[in-house]
Order: structure tokens, then sequence, then C-alpha cells
């Protein structure tokens, strides 16, 4: 058995006045993991400079070592450089996300540039480029194995796909390029969270919140006292307060305002609007994109891509968009009954809407999630509030936790007294079946005033196998924006937030899991296109009879969820999919319209979102999921052409399930363990190889049409 630790072994050459700076010296933590409740804002700029001029002096050393370039002297040594810089990253850059503040987006202001700067000093280096093109070139020769010459491909590809064969000309440029990129993303995503937190509604009178759930106005009114205005609601563009009123709320208008705040961030024209840097970005990625010879940013970007290029993007997107609007289609001439019956008996609240609007009469995109809950209560008697107190945020985890213990044998130990960035994370040690340490797992689920919306699991220190034969464990996080525990009831969970919660514990299970010798081929580090395959496996197992019996639990009888509640979620599982599906859909093709563009000049951005819309088909009843100035998958996280990854994940996903419902056990041994090594291989291999290798065969498309109920 390998001995295993968290932290890396760093060797640091410390300046006496960094002996205080927490993140420059080996934390005395439990586990080794960063000593969160030691760091200061003031410590992070000087940790940069120290770990950046580190990092440096390693790939000083790499190229000035005077020995013949070997696989070890140069491919190993370059994956083994940067621990220290990896670690203040990982506390800098999750912190930044899940719980920043000004002071912070001012360092990452002037830490982007630092990095990308180190960045560039590294991939165009030409002394370092020549050693591992040598040790490339030779690579016959070397006797290596299968993973150790997936390192030196792979280090040499990241060489050539970002510049170093480039003439020095075109590597200046690119190196400022970068520079700009990394600048604007960050500005994209401030803008994000600033017109997020600065967009706030407040309702005086409650008659205006009627068929609006108790649970959802106490939180409502719980925010809106926390923000001076006692006796009043407050809602605003987080998923977790306005998603609530799209449902249940009656007023028509209010439905209205709460979609068009969430929708029309960053298109306001004021400081925070994104318009101006997503022209910026395009230019940039379209002029990167020609310094390497291609046409477009997409076919650049997906070269190394299970894909590989921008046209076999579109016809497979376009393969699964022709069902899915025709099932949208379907269910909007559904939802439009319901609504002309409410127009009929007088039930609509229109409010303003009377003030020479046209639309009343016809569906509207604020219309579906409203009559889409009431059409599902109709045909499945399924009324997500009956299911929610099923659903404590506590127990769902326990639940995914559980499937991981069948799977793969993994346990789960609270721990307490550990360092945290703020005191609503946990954390947990997970070991496996013969109690050997995997890893350590932090979640961190409420919204908060600095956490940016959405969901994602990070790195915060990675895995890897040094030359001793240690095996340093990682330190994986879960972030989420679920409801916060109100008026006196813990946080009860939505369907899509189950889904949500077993999505990223997957992605949680792909790092922790993860065997690899090298940090740049371990845990998440695959093709985009693969990488969401361990996320939307878990969600399979989330409503899965044997597996909520296990989990969903009522919050204040502890009564298991009944069999005809049960009965009710899988009967209701294709429901409404032509409209999930579409949703989706259609942010992959705006997504792929913006990265196939071959010039950016002349751009109008919310012209060009209409015009692709409109060249898709999309019906008006929908509104695409991310609208560009708030789409930060692809402007802001590293996303660009790559958001079709969860509709080909899906595909892989399905295909993958399947594998275990046709042994008929979902936990079914062999099957687990195959699918457990996939995950521990990370980027070691071939994604589609490693795919063949654990299905015996490519992943077929009918399992995930079948599963939406598009086809029989």
């Amino acid at each position: 058995m390998k001995k295993s630790l968290i932290l890396p072994a760093i060797a640091m050459t410390l300046l006496a006045c960094n002996t205080a700076n927490p993140l420059l010296v080996q934390p005395e933590t439990p586990y080794g993991v960063p000593a969160f409740d030691q760091v200061k804002t003031e410590h992070y700029l000087p940790a940069f400079e120290e770990a950046i001029r580190q990092n440096k002096a390693e790939i000083d050393a790499i190229v000035n070592s005077g020995e013949i370039p070997t696989f070890e002297n140069t491919i190993v040594a370059l994956d083994r450089s940067g621990l220290l810089l990896d670690r203040v990253c990982g506390v800098f850059f999750n912190v930044l996300e899940a719980d920043g503040n000004d002071e912070m987006d001012a360092i990452a202001e002037k830490v982007s540039p630092m990095l990308s700067e180190l960045s560039s000093s590294i991939i165009l280096n030409d002394a370092l480029f020549a050693r591992v093109k040598d040790v490339y070139d030779h690579r016959d020769g070397w006797g290596l194995m299968p993973e150790q010459m997936r390192l030196l491909t792979e280090t040499y590809k990241s060489f050539a796909d970002n510049g170093a064969n480039l003439p020095t000309d075109k590597k200046e440029r690119l190196k400022a390029i970068n520079e700009e990129l990394g600048l604007l993303s960050l500005q994209f995503g401030k803008n994000v969270v600033t017109e997020t937190n600065n967009c706030q509604r407040f309702i005086t009178n409650e008659e205006e919140l009627k068929g609006l759930p108790e649970s959802a106005k106490a939180a409502a009114a719980e925010e809106a006292e926390a923000a001076g205005h006692p006796g009043e609601w407050l809602f605003t563009p987080k998923r977790t307060s306005f998603t609530p009123v799209l449902q249940y709320c009656e007023n028509r208008e209010l439905r209205r305002q709460l979609l068009m705040d969430y929708t029309t961030r960053g298109n306001h024209d004021n400081d925070n609007d994104n318009k101006a840097v997503i022209i910026r970005e395009m230019q940039l990625r379209i002029e990167r994109a020609k310094l390497f010879g291609y046409d477009n940013p997409a076919d650049y970007i997906l070269k190394d891509c299970m894909a590989k290029d921008s046209k076999t993007v579109d016809a497979f997107l376009q393969s699964v968009w022709a069902p899915s609007l025709a099932a949208a289609k379907r269910e909007a001439a559904e939802l439009q009954k319901l609504l002309d019956e409410d127009i009929r008996s007088g039930k609509v609240i229109t409010s303003s809407l009377s003030e020479g609007r046209t639309e009343e009469g016809s569906l509207q995109p604020w219309d579906w999630w409203f009559y889409a809950e009431k059409l599902r209560k109709a045909k499945y008697a399924l009324d997500e509030e009956e299911i929610k107190p099923y659903f404590e945020l506590g127990n769902v985890r326990r639940g995914a936790f559980g499937v991981a213990t069948k799977l793969y044998g993994l346990q789960f130990e609270p721990l307490t007294d550990m360092p945290v960035y703020n005191p609503e994370v946990e954390v947990f040690k997970v070991t496996d079946a013969e109690g050997e340490l995997i890893g350590i797992l932090y979640t961190d689920y409420f919204p908060r005033a600095g956490k940016r919306p959405g969901a994602w699991m990070n790195q915060i220190l990675p895995q890897f196998i040094d030359d001793e034969g240690v095996d340093h464990r990682p330190v994986i996080i879960n972030v989420g924006n679920f409801n916060k525990p109100a008026a006196g009831n813990p946080s009860l969970l939505s369907m899509d937030d189950v889904e949500t919660l077993f999505h990223e514990f997957g992605h949680a299970l792909h790092g922790l899991l993860s065997r690899a010798h090298y940090k740049s081929l371990s845990g998440t580090n695959t093709p985009r296109d693969f990488v969401e395959l361990p996320s939307q496996f878990m969600e399979n197992y989330a409503y899965e009879p044997e597996v909520l019996k296990t989990y969903a639990f009522h919050y204040q009888t502890g009564e298991v969820i009944p069999d005809e509640l049960i009965a009710k979620i899988n009967a209701a599982g294709k429901f409404n999919q032509g409209f999930v599906t579409t949703e989706l859909l259609s942010a992959s093709i705006l997504d792929m319209d913006f990265h196939e563009l071959t010039t950016a000049d002349n751009l109008d951005v919310n012209a060009f979102e209409q015009q692709s819309l409109s060249k898709m088909g999309m019906i008006p009843e929908i509104i695409v999921r991310y609208r560009p100035t708030f789409y930060n998958h692809i402007f802001t996280t590293g996303y660009e052409a790559g958001y079709y990854s969860y509709t080909w994940s899906a595909v892989l996903d399905a295909d993958a399930f399947a594998a275990f419902k046709e042994t008929g056990n979902l936990f079914e041994p062999e099957t687990a363990a195959r699918f457990r090594h996939l995950l521990e291989q990370g980027g070691t291999r071939d994604a589609q190889e490693l795919y063949l290798e654990f299905r015996g065969k490519p992943a077929d498309p009918q399992y995930l049409l079948r599963r939406k109920g598009f086809i029989e």
C-alpha cells in the first residue's frame, strides 16, 4: 500500500518577511489542508509574488541544468514545478468565487496579468521548448510506460498548441492577447456578480405573492429584514430567490419582472454592462485562433476534445435539437391551454401588462414554469412543495455519499474544528473500504453576497504520486447556492437542487478517486466533452427508488418518502424535457455561433443573439438558458465552444448507466469497479479509449433520447 498524505512536499526558499504568511509555510493543520482561518487579504499578493518567483526559478533550473534533456529532468520536472503556486491559487481563487469582496476583486485584477505573464514566459520559452521537443522527438527510445508517454505527448501539445512554434512577433502578440483575455474574463464575472447583488425587488403587499409557498415567503421576508426592510419581502436574480415565484406565484407581472431581472444582467448600458467585454473577448479569441492558422476559435479550441472540430459538434447538436424542439412545441401547446383557461376565468393578474402590451393572451417565458407546475400537478398529482420536506439538504448529501459507498466502498467522516474560509463550510475526510485516505472534501452550499451564482466543483490541492512513491491525496470542494434555512426550518431542496447536488458530487468523486502519477493528468484534467460524464452519471441515482429510500426522510416526522410519491416522481421523469433540453441546447448552439465567428469587429451582441435564436428556430415561449451578457460558462470559466459538452456527456452518462441497469443491479460490483477505474485514470489515457474499455462499445445516443421520452 502506498503511503498517502495531503500536503505536497514543497521545497520553499522563504524570505524572512514571508515567514508569517500562512500561504507560504507548511500549515500545521489536519491533513495539511490550507490554513484558511489564518489567511488574511493582505497575505495573497505577497504569496503570489513569492510563488511565481519560485516557479520561475524552477523553470530556470530545468533550462539551465546543463544535462542532456530526458523524460525525468525535463518533462517530469516541469510537471512537478509550481506546487507552491498551485496551493496559493487553490486558496485564493476558491475564496474569490465563493466568498469574495471588492478587495479580493482588486487583487485578482493585479494577479491575473502576473499569472498570464508567467504562463507565457513558460510556454513561450524557446530554450525550455527545445528541451521538451528534443525529448518528444526521441520518444520511442525512452522506453516509456503508457502514462509517461501520455504526459510527454500532452506536454508537447500544450506547448505547440499555445504558441511555442510561432515566430517571435506572433509569440509576443499571443502573450498580450492572453493577458488581456485574463483581465476581461475577471471583469465579465465581476459585472455579473455586481448586477446580481445590486438588483433588489421589495414587495410591500403580501397579496402580490398569492400562491407563493410559505417557505419561500419566509425566506424572502428574512432577506428583506436583513436588508433593512422589516415587514417586506425581498426578491433578487439569484435562482433560489426567484425560481419559487416563477413556479407558484399567480402575479404574472411579478414573474415577468423577476425573470427579466435575471435574464438582462450585464445588459443595461451601465458600468456593469458586458456587451463591450464580449466584443473584445471575441475579437481577441478570433485573432488568437488565426495566429495558429484556424479560421475561428471553435476549431482551435476543439482540436483536443473528443469531438475534434466544430462541424462534428454542430451536427451532433442538430441531431438532438430537432426532437427536443418538437417536444417543446408540444409542451407549449399544452401550457397555452392552461393559460387560456385562466384568462377566461379572470385568474391572470396582469397589472402593468395592460398598458398596451400585446402578449397577454400568449404563453410567455415567465409563464412557462408556472403552468408547467400546474400541468405536472394535473398529470401526475405531483406537487414539488409536497416533495420538498423529504429533501432536507443534509439528508440529500448523505444520500449522495451513500451511493459512493455502495459503488466504490467510500466512507465520509465529518471533520470539526477544521480551518474554513466561512462558517457555513463543512469538511469531510474520505477513505476507502480499507481505511486508506482518499482525500478531503469541503462543501459550501448557501448563497452569500460575495459568491458567484451557480454550483461547481473545484480542486484546492491536486492529486499526484511523487518520486518517492508517496500518493498526495487531493483536497476538493463542492459549492452551491441552495436555499438557506428559514423561519426555523432546515434547508429544503427542490428536485433541480437535488440533481445539482448529485451532479457536483460526481465531479468531486472524479477528483477524489484520481490515481494519476502526474498532477497535470490527474482528476478532472480531461477533455471538456468528457469531464461532465462522471457528474451527470451521478444524477441518474438521485431518484432511483432504492436510493430515495436511503435519504428522503421527512424533516419533521422522519418518515421515509412514501412509495406513491416515488411513483409520481418517476412517472413525471420525462415531463417537460422538451423545455429542459431546448433551453440547454439553445445555449450550446449560441456558444458555437459566437465561436464560429471569423470577425467580431462589427458585432452587435443583442442582434447576434437574436439572429442565432432565429436561425435555430427557437420558440418565443422559451428564453435561452444563458443570454450572452451573463453567460459565465463561455466568457469567464473556460467553457467557450464547450457548452455542448453537457449534452455530449449526457449521451455517455445515459449509456454508462444503462450498463448498470442491464445487470439488474444499480451497484453491480464488477461494473462499478470498471467505472471506478475510469474515474481513477483522470486524463492519463485517451477519453474515447477509456470509455470503450469500460463499456466495450461506443456510447449509443438512443439511451439519452429514450430517457427524455423523445423516442420509445
